[in-house]
């Protein structure tokens, strides 16, 4: 019998990851905290393209994470506007501002790159803060829950099926687009600019097209996340976040779809987890991470899969 393609067995440990746990979980607050995993999971998706496909940094994605949750609060609220599409419309504006400020800061490299994301993501921090009469400004605001078919989602169970389908998606999405010529393009411009142009890769169009699904992954996340907790606040475009949110992608594995969740649930639950230490809980989850680094350089996902490889049969 032939072997599962690889893709399939990811798509299908994915599933898997997302099915099982939710048959079994005791209570509420575990369906919140995997309904929180699931949701972080989308946005480390959309910047492992950007970091472990295609080898470019970003620090400012929280600002378009930002711009999906805003979009659920300011929409509803101020014009009446569905939640749902309220959410769809924050979408659009995350891609058609990726699409618009990417064309120029994506000729930078490297760290220039990273100052220029940053500065991104600091802007739409300001704004998100000072335009008090528009966003409510340090406090936030409320957002309306939203309704499907008479049902609101309110509940951490509906939003956990809800976020795991929704990252389902976003691996099957990001599967396909790895095998496909445009997966293979972001692979030669991840190892070699100058080989991939030289090769007739058209290195500024494929770093757009990325860069632009990258922003949109943040946005679908912000936009779960501010509908599911009913709240949307400034500190989701922090740069606080953004760092988080490449943290993930660091510890749980570039270019891996299965890393992507798991460094989301690292960053998710430890600090979950390490709530019985009270003041020692930031100190330890520094530790942690810091040994996560030195033990398993290549992230968790394939440092783990390359022990089980090394493993005599």
């Amino acid at each position: 019998m032939a072997a599962l393609n690889p893709r399939y067995r990811t798509l299908l440990a994915i599933l898997a990851l997302i099915i099982l746990p939710g048959l079994v979980m005791p209570s509420t607050f575990y369906y919140r905290i995997g309904a929180l995993v699931f949701i972080s999971a989308v946005a480390v998706i959309g910047i492992n393209l950007l970091m472990g496909y295609a080898g470019q940094v970003s620090l400012g994605h929280a600002g378009f994470f930002a711009i999906g949750g805003y979009a659920c609060a300011i929409l509803p609220v101020r014009y009446g506007i569905d939640p749902l599409l309220a959410a769809l419309i924050g979408v659009v504006l995350a891609g058609l501002l990726a699409f618009a400020v990417g064309r120029p800061i994506l000729r930078l490299r490297g760290h220039y790159l990273a100052v220029a994301t940053l500065g991104l993501g600091l802007l739409i921090g300001l704004v998100l803060t000072n335009e008090v009469w528009l966003t409510g400004g340090p406090d936030g605001m409320q957002v309306p829950r939203a309704s499907v078919f008479g049902v609101r989602l309110r509940s951490a169970e509906h939003w956990y099926w809800i976020s795991g389908a929704v990252l389902f998606l976003a691996a099957w999405i990001a599967a396909n687009l790895f095998d496909s010529p445009t997966g293979r393009a972001l692979r030669a411009l991840r190892d070699s600019l100058v080989a991939a142009e030289v090769m007739g890769i058209r290195a500024a169009r494929y770093k757009l097209i990325v860069f632009v699904l990258s922003a949109v992954y943040a946005a679908v996340a912000g936009a779960m996340l501010a509908l599911f907790n009913g709240l949307v606040t400034p500190d989701n475009a922090s740069f606080l976040h953004s760092v988080e949110l490449v943290t993930m992608v660091v510890i749980g594995g570039m270019g891996s779809l299965i890393g992507s969740i798991v460094g989301a649930a690292v960053l998710v639950i430890l600090p979950q987890v390490l709530t019985v230490f009270h003041e020692y809980e930031t100190l330890l989850l520094g530790v942690l991470i810091i040994l996560f680094m030195l033990f398993l350089r290549q992230g968790i996902a394939p440092g783990i899969a390359a022990l089980f490889k090394r493993r005599p049969a």
